[in-house]
């Protein structure tokens, strides 16, 4: 059930992103080339499974074994080993060191973090809604704090100024960006010394018919063992650009400062870029 489920998952996102007008047709090849290797690995895996159960030995040696299997291939029941190859929407892993813990093709790999606006302590990944956006997670830098100057800061004045950013080529497309692209910030500095009022536009943006402050896009790093920078390997000098696809599958990550090479992604991901 978990592998179909999974198979439904990823060809609703890719059909819903066609029809919608939000990528081309050919995204839809991946789902033949994702998860058939996927069909595949579950046949060979029920096959073991078929021969260990039908075991005949009363020695104890087949239930081992079975145990053996069962307790390797834990997460891979649990549906959450899936780890897809590169392709038009998984990059090759190039700066795969930055964030050690965020395996590029495999599922986000949640941990908690607190809500700068609230103080509400959640996991990242429950901020994901199944809504056919990509999700781009930014982690500052340890020196930062989303003032002028900062990797955040910098980030956002080159979304929201450069003709040539992802954000700017979408809207000069009359493309809503709110409805293909959600952009998040991740500190480390802890929430009580920043103020959410004072973060860069790009993170507090005005959005809905009203124009109201998003103040639900800027996290926090919790202090000790659940600190999401050391659980995810996460570099704390240069930070970096986790993207995530709609099926919160890791694409990319990249350098704070990659801006380009965001948008040379998202050139054969999303319609209307360059």
């Amino acid at each position: 059930m978990n592998v179909s489920m999974a198979d439904t998952f990823n060809l609703g996102w890719k059909l819903a992103s066609v029809l919608r007008g939000h990528t081309p047709w050919q995204l839809l090849s991946s789902y033949d080339e994702e998860r058939q290797a996927k069909a595949e690995e579950l046949i060979e895996f029920d096959r073991d499974m078929a021969r260990l159960f039908s075991g005949r030995k009363t020695d104890g040696s087949v239930e081992a074994e079975f145990q053996r299997y069962f307790a390797k291939h834990a997460r891979y029941t649990a549906g959450v080993e899936t780890r897809y190859a590169p392709s038009l929407i998984t990059s090759n892993g190039e700066y795969q060191q930055l964030a050690t813990g965020f395996q590029i093709g495999m599922r986000f790999h949640s941990a908690p973090v607190i809500r700068l606006g609230d103080a509400k302590r959640e996991h990242l990944a429950h901020t994901i809604k199944a809504d056919g956006r990509w999700r781009l997670f930014v982690f500052a830098d340890s020196e930062d704090v989303g003032a002028e100057g900062g990797g955040l800061a910098t980030f956002s004045q080159h979304m929201l100024d450069d003709p040539t950013s992802l954000h700017n080529q979408l809207i000069a497309n009359s493309r809503n960006v709110n409805e293909m692209i959600d952009i998040r910030a991740i500190l480390q500095q802890d929430y009580r010394s920043l103020d959410c009022i004072n973060m860069p536009q790009l993170f507090i943006p005005n959005t809905g018919e009203l124009g109201l402050v998003d103040y639900e896009k800027v996290f926090c790093a919790i202090k000790g063992r659940d600190d999401i920078f050391d659980l995810r390997g996460i570099n704390r000098q240069t930070g970096c650009i986790v993207i995530v696809r709609p099926d919160q599958y890791v694409a990319e990550i990249l350098p704070m400062d990659a801006t380009q090479r965001i948008v040379a992604f998202f050139d054969s991901v999303l319609i209307d870029i360059r």
